[in-house]
């Protein structure tokens, strides 16, 4: 018997050809063209086939709705609580130059509730602060503004209290302290509590987009999987005159079950989560701007009695800011054909709280009439003391300016919290129905897939 010679030195030995990938494509093609020649090869490749679509068509609902599902969870319990935190933030800040300017007037006089109301401002925006720093990422644009915050917020706190102890020895520099706290709140604290909620908005916003997003990819193999066993079924009929195979059929109706099921669970959710939005966050944003403009107006009315009349820039504010409030349209309009974020507010509101923002409105028309009669009382008839009384008093607590803003205030945190059950009310829960049918859509497409094996296999075993 002839021996090969080893081979020598520098040579390239020749690889067999079945070992390359090109070889074992080609061979496995040939494979699967001498199957498809024959019957039973065919209905092997057909159970394959639907194995893999029924299974895919699971795997892919189950993930689509599991995506949806995490971005629900972050809408109740992560962005909408930061955004809510971020309003909250804004309007404790606006409401503690606010209230620091009302304790200021009425210097030794002052009420224990006025300076406790300041006191507990300073601790909920620094609390915010501090619980919205611990839940933001490192990545998150948030997070220099809460930093920001968290540095500023102890100078303001300590420029009001240098004021107050100045006012209350009767030092003419508190004023000034006081103005100077209140230009550091208006230029550096609240526009970036403002930039914060946008910032928080912007992320509510990309979350709800993302629960409520339609599981197109899902519907899509549900339908190729459909369509791949009405044809297994229709070469099956053509060749052996059974009209059903019980198999195939489980298949079809657990795939057709599945996408019923995800349809009814997209429709739900998405529903419960759009009134959510529709009765509860967007109409919480424009009533949170709404708060904020009031706190602005009282604030700029506060301060231009601590100027003693020094200055025009804050009456020009409270100008500014009572039209973004109620516009110009004046008492006799109705609330509806106003302009001004009181308004917009009571437009977009739902039924539940709209009653509570039209009291505001209201009240806000009469603090309006009080402040143009201690207006007149200091410009007119040059009574500082009587206009100082009829904004501000530690005794009357019905008929001053104080006493209707607070009253507009009041109205408007009740409307608030009217929508922020409604918003938890409608969003709860929403993530767990959606697990719920993304488990479901799973065992259906393992459902499907047994069944469609084990439909061919009963025809298969007649091959034998």
């Amino acid at each position: 018997m002839a021996t090969r010679a080893p081979a020598r030195p520098g040579t390239t030995v020749a690889r067999n050809p079945r070992s390359t990938p090109v070889a074992l494509a080609t061979g496995l093609g040939a494979r699967l063209a001498r199957a498809g020649r024959t019957a039973p090869g065919r209905l092997r490749m057909a159970g394959a086939l639907l194995a893999v679509l029924t299974v895919a068509f699971g795997a892919l609902t189950a993930w689509q709705l599991e995506t949806r599902a995490q971005a629900a969870d972050r809408v109740v319990g992560y962005s909408q609580p930061l955004s809510r935190d971020a309003a909250e933030i804004h309007r404790s800040l606006a409401d503690a130059a606010t209230t620091s300017a009302s304790g200021f007037l009425l210097a030794g006089t002052e009420p224990k509730a006025v300076r406790d109301r300041y006191e507990a401002d300073i601790k909920t925006a620094s609390r915010l602060i501090a619980e919205s720093a611990a839940r933001t990422t490192s990545t998150s644009p948030a997070r220099d503004t809460l930093s920001e915050l968290n540095q500023q917020l102890p100078v303001y706190a300590g420029l009001v209290e240098t004021a107050r102890a100045d006012n209350r020895q009767g030092i003419p520099l508190g004023g000034a302290y006081l103005r100077y706290a209140s230009e550091q709140m208006q230029t550096v604290l609240l526009p970036a509590a403002a930039k914060l909620r946008d910032i928080e908005d912007k992320e509510l916003a990309k979350d709800y987009a993302e629960a409520q997003s339609w599981p197109s990819a899902a519907y899509g193999l549900a339908l190729v999987t459909l369509l791949a066993l009405v044809l297994v079924q229709k070469q099956l009929y053509r060749r052996t005159n059974r009209v059903f195979n019980i198999g195939l059929l489980g298949a079809t109706a657990a795939v057709l079950a599945g996408g019923l099921w995800l349809t009814t669970t997209a429709l739900t959710t998405g529903s419960d989560l759009d009134r959510s939005d529709h009765d509860g966050a967007t109409p919480l944003r424009a009533l949170n701007s709404a708060r904020v403009d009031v706190l602005s107006a009282r604030l700029s009315e506060n301060l231009h009695l601590v100027a003693r009349g020094s200055t025009t820039k804050y009456l020009t504010q409270w100008d500014e800011a009572t039209k973004r409030l109620a516009g110009t349209e004046g008492q006799g309009v109705p609330i509806a054909n106003r302009t001004g974020s009181i308004p917009q507010a009571y437009r977009i509101s739902p039924r539940e709280s709209a009653p509570d923002i039209r009291d505001a409105l209201t009240a806000y028309d009469q603090w309006r009439q009080k402040h143009d009669l201690a207006h007149a009382l200091e410009v007119d008839r040059a009574d500082y003391d009587g206009a100082l009384k009829a904004t501000v008093s530690d005794t009357d607590t019905t008929s001053t300016a104080d006493a209707a803003f607070k009253q507009t205030d009041e109205a408007l945190a009740r409307a608030a919290d009217i929508e922020q059950k409604l918003f938890t009310s409608a969003a709860k829960g929403t993530g767990d129905d959606l697990r719920i049918a993304a488990v479901a859509a799973a065992v259906l497409a393992l459902v499907a897939a047994a069944a469609a094996l084990r439909g061919l296999g009963r025809r298969l075993a007649e091959y034998r």
